[in-house]
């Protein structure tokens, strides 16, 4: 029951109406101001102006919170062993969905001939098709997330996403094949949409950013491994037999999942403690500190709307958004063209050229080893110096590195692979371009998730959306950009619009706080 050494988590817990501010973490129907106490401090303080209110709430028995700050039902004080395996599961899971997109790659001309296609546009749609679920998965995801909790929609995508793995496999012609990578897709968003949100349900801010590496590595990362083993198969069992192999591996993480993962989310914790007491005691007045009053219908259609506002109305989540939109478009769109440039320029086999994908992974790799080291360190080092108050945008520094390598890699991809230099020098310009993505992908993805707390989801399924969508899109074009401009004019196209987006990370390093807390860009639900 809530007490008064708790009094910082029941403040305000239900709404003073049926709208809350969300902009810069500022919950003001969240009773979570212990778990995310340096988050929402101004909103706390804010709050605690209406001394009379918060003592009376303070004082009501019937409100259902955390047994003091050290609750071991509390995610943020689960054991670390505890953690390590709940984020290593998450960070799997991650890794596996995103392999399902371009896995089958280099397998797509075989494809085409058993289907008797020859078209060009579709070739390249039955690859990025995939990547329309993650459009439309995360509008479904984000909210069940934030109404039933993260276990039932993770077990439940992760079961939906082998059935149609398989149903790939077996598809009988080109259509179904379709159908069935969009439904994949769908049920593979939920680890894109809710892991974020999932780890900063465990792991406290100031330990935040290896865990988020971890977990930022998996979309990247897997889009390149696919390539690798999916030309092998390809060329040694046929293109069917990635879908067969992609369906083992996800069935096992799948029984992992269920078998080792545990409810992470706080408000759905603290309704089934709610629902228990309800039953031991009697009383059926008990409430969670976090329960908002609205029945599930109007909080689906509440949370159903939250990402697209936070995507539009908020400037910040609208224009990183944009960018990593941009920059995932641009990785997608290699994927479905370097086949043909490793294959017809430097006369790589159908398995070998998945090997051309490796100059992505290992900068990724480089990328991690390196945020995972100073990103954390350089949040306490800029916390320290500005007198123990953080702030979100302190994520923001490593972003500037992505900034520089994304139109660097382009321009020497284009011009390397332009001029048949040796396939070495291209694979070397990928990789600045991994070192790019994970910079960027997992700073935004660390700065949405500080920044908006118990929102991540819908912060980072707005995210997903606009990004998955580019990574739709883009790839239809590229064929014919490549056609008419060349490799490196195309190429140096692409660094152009990354070097106009490149002075973001400065901007919202210096604004980002004044915009969050502006009440012209306050987000209303």
């Amino acid at each position: 029951m809530a007490n008064a050494d708790n009094s910082l988590a029941l403040v305000d817990s239900k709404p003073h109406d049926e709208t809350s501010a969300v902009e810069g973490s500022v919950d003001h129907s969240s009773a979570e101001a212990t778990q995310y106490q340096d988050v929402e401090r101004d909103a706390v303080g804010a709050v605690l102006s209406e001394k009379q209110e918060m003592e009376a709430t303070v004082r009501d028995p019937d409100i259902v919170d955390w047994d003091g700050p050290d609750d071991p039902e509390n995610p943020l004080n689960w054991p670390r062993k505890k953690k390590v395996v709940a984020t290593a599961t998450i960070s799997l899971i991650t890794l596996l969905t995103p392999l399902g997109s371009s896995m089958f790659a280099p397998g797509v001309p075989q494809v085409m001939a058993d289907f008797h296609s020859s078209n060009l546009e579709l070739a390249s749609f039955v690859v990025s098709v995939y990547l329309l679920g993650y459009c439309f998965g995360p509008l479904l995801v984000a909210p069940l997330s934030e109404m039933y909790g993260r276990m039932p929609i993770y077990n439940v995508c992760n079961i939906l996403y082998v059935v149609f793995t398989v149903a790939c496999a077996v598809a009988p012609d080109m259509a179904s094949l379709i159908v069935f990578r969009l439904f994949a897709g769908i049920a593979g968003s939920s680890p894109l949409t809710i892991g974020a949100g999932s780890i900063s349900d465990m792991i406290r801010q100031e330990k935040r950013g290896g865990a988020m590496a971890a977990w930022a590595l998996g979309p990247l990362l897997g889009p390149v491994i696919g390539p690798v083993a999916g030309g092998y198969l390809a060329q040694a069992k046929g293109w069917r037999w990635t879908f067969w192999v992609l369906a083992m591996a996800s069935g096992a993480v799948a029984i992992n999942t269920i078998v080792f993962m545990r409810e992470s989310y706080a408000p759905t914790i603290l309704q089934r403690k709610t629902n228990r007491l309800r039953k031991e005691t009697g009383n059926s007045n008990l409430r969670s500190a976090l329960d908002t009053g609205r029945s599930p219908k109007e909080l689906f259609l509440f949370s159903i709307v939250r990402p697209t506002k936070m995507l539009f109305l908020s400037p910040i989540v609208f224009l990183l958004s944009l960018y990593t939109a941009v920059i995932y478009g641009y990785l997608y769109l290699l994927f479905t063209t370097m086949t043909e440039v490793f294959e017809q320029n430097y006369g790589f086999s159908q398995g070998s050229v998945g090997l051309a994908y490796l100059g992505i992974g290992i900068g990724s790799i480089m990328g991690l080893l390196m945020l995972g080291i100073i990103s954390d360190r350089l949040l306490k080092y800029l916390t320290e110096k500005n007198g123990g108050a953080s702030k979100p945008e302190y994520r923001l520094p490593p972003m500037v590195v992505g900034s520089v390598c994304v139109p660097l890699a382009l321009f020497w991809y284009g011009w390397t692979a332009e001029k048949h230099d040796h396939w070495i020098l291209p694979i070397i310009g990928t990789a600045f371009l991994g070192v790019g993505m994970l910079c960027t992908f997992m700073t935004v993805s660390t700065y949405l998730v500080d920044a908006y707390t118990v929102y991540a989801a819908s912060a980072m399924a707005a995210n997903t959306v606009f990004r998955s969508l580019a990574g739709a899109v883009l790839p239809l074009a590229g064929g014919k950009m490549y056609a008419t401009l060349g490799l490196g004019w195309g190429n140096s196209l692409l660094g152009f619009i990354a070097l106009a987006l490149s002075p973001l990370p400065f901007i919202f390093y210096k604004y980002g706080e004044r915009i969050r807390t502006s009440k012209r860009f306050r987000v209303q639900f």
